[in-house]
């Protein structure tokens, strides 16, 4: 194949096309479908590779670890080097990392790959996003965001069903030879787009003492949330932690504010519709926390099995696919805050209804089944005009970094959600009242809710009637 070039001229009257899209939304997937499937394997990788559960634990978070750690990072860069180079080196690691997972036969290439697979996320999410930003306009860019918002809500949906059908019938080995074939269609499918980057003739050297920092206060960020409740909130482990991030943070700050040439703008969060709908986004992901509530809840408390428990979430799976487009029509016809604000009530009253604990029997089913419903088509209404909002308010020479902070708020809210939300069940039901549990933990999303709503109220500016 031979390489084409492109001039700064090519890049400015390009327009996004279908080829384009579809390679982008397959780009996507390699995270989104493939990689998080390990979620729902884990019994058939351990047995197969022989690993132990604490080392299966390591290997499934290090992909979202890496993924969370370095996506800002990576959104700078693609502004810099490159969106379509860092989405090619995402490609290429989520290739290599899927490889070593299809051969690896012990604990270091299955760490190994699954580590790649998330730096390959942290490449893909940032600079695919900017693609779409640069190169699509107006509605041709809300359609665009769709279709991503339905490679990453859709892909993480999926992923249970898509895992355990292909680990139960061909094996788990073949969801990561899938994965590479998707990663080699997207990057014949996006080859031939014209570069897009920041011109910037200055010699400045690369913020190193900025991402250093940021990256001991994720990582101490990471562990603090995901086993504080193991290690004890008030152990010294977590408290010496605790403190690295909020020294961390503020040392960040600090030095990101002194220099020229830091690769997190604080200057993006001046902008309201920015700083808003990447607040709310942050906040709604935190009530992901209501899946290990409820899920947890009806198993323990209520005598379901794993697979009856899977089947609930049915509704969720397909009406948050279905309304991803209808946000993307109501943000075209009536602005984007009206359905931010429509998706966060409907995922709110969904986490309501399922915070119905009193109700017995099929009744209460009933209810987690309709909540469900309501959950994904509150998240599919609310996801593009959101991301909309996000990347059509900075500008173009900042869309890798924007999208990187945006995305970054999304796994950030997934953790501290899932964090807050298993503390607050497993305090409340410690003494195996797990109705009381439940009714807690699922109070605790209502309020994340709340505050969802009350970011996108007061901080989105209102928008001008035509």
């Amino acid at each position: 194949m031979k390489a084409t070039t492109h001039t700064a001229a090519d890049a400015a009257t390009y327009k996004g096309t279908n080829k384009l899209l579809i390679g982008i939304v397959l780009s996507v997937l390699t995270y989104w479908l493939f990689a998080q499937s390990l979620l729902n394997m884990a019994p058939a990788v351990q047995s197969d590779l022989g690993v132990s559960s604490g080392v299966l634990s390591i290997g499934i978070s290090m992909t979202g670890l890496f993924s969370g750690i370095f996506i800002v990072v990576a959104g700078g860069l693609a502004d810099k080097l490159g969106r379509m180079k860092l989405t090619y080196i995402g490609l290429i690691l989520s290739v290599i990392g899927s490889a070593a997972l299809v051969v690896a036969h012990g604990p270091i290439l299955f760490i190994g790959g699954r580590i790649l697979q998330g730096l390959s996320a942290a490449c893909i999410m940032p600079a695919t996003m900017a693609l779409v930003k640069t190169y699509y306009e107006g509605k041709d860019r809300q359609r665009a965001l769709s279709f991503w918002s339905i490679g990453s809500w859709g892909g993480s949906g999926l992923c249970s069903f898509f895992g355990g059908a292909v680990a139960s019938s061909l094996g788990w080995r073949y969801v990561f030879i899938f994965s590479i074939i998707v990663s080699i269609c997207s990057a014949l499918l996006i080859f031939g787009t014209p570069e897009s980057k920041v011109v910037n003739d200055s010699n400045s050297k690369f913020d190193s003492i900025g991402l250093l920092l940021f990256i001991v206060s994720m990582v101490a960020l990471n562990i603090v949330v995901s086993k504080g409740s193991e290690l004890g909130w008030t152990s010294p482990i977590v408290l010496i932690l605790a403190a690295v991030v909020i020294i961390g943070l503020i040392a960040f700050y600090k030095v990101e504010q002194a220099i020229d040439n830091s690769f997190v703008e604080f200057s993006l969060f001046e902008n309201r519709g920015y700083l808003g709908a990447t607040i709310s986004n942050f906040l709604l992901n935190a009530v992901a926390g209501t899946l290990i509530v409820i899920n947890t809840y009806v198993q323990q408390g209520r005598g379901l099995s794993s697979a009856k428990t899977g089947m609930l979430s049915i509704g969720y799976l397909c009406l948050v696919l279905i309304t991803i487009r209808i946000g993307e029509k109501l943000l075209q016809t009536i602005g984007a805050k009206k359905p931010m604000l429509w998706g966060t009530i409907l995922s709110g009253t969904g986490v309501g209804l399922m915070a119905l604990t009193m109700v017995t029997g099929t009744a209460y089913f009933v209810l987690v089944f309709i909540g469900y419903s309501l959950f994904g088509m509150g998240l599919g209404m609310y996801a593009t005009p959101s991301t909309d909002t996000a990347i059509s308010s900075v500008p173009n020479e900042k869309a890798g970094v924007a999208s990187g902070i945006y995305k970054m708020a999304s796994s950030l809210g997934g953790a501290l959600g899932v964090a807050i939300s298993a503390a607050v069940y497993n305090g409340f039901s410690a003494s195996g009242n797990y109705t009381q549990g439940a009714t807690f933990g699922l109070l605790t999303n209502i309020l994340f809710c709340v505050l969802a709503l009350c970011s996108i109220v007061f901080i989105i500016p209102k928008e001008k009637q035509v």
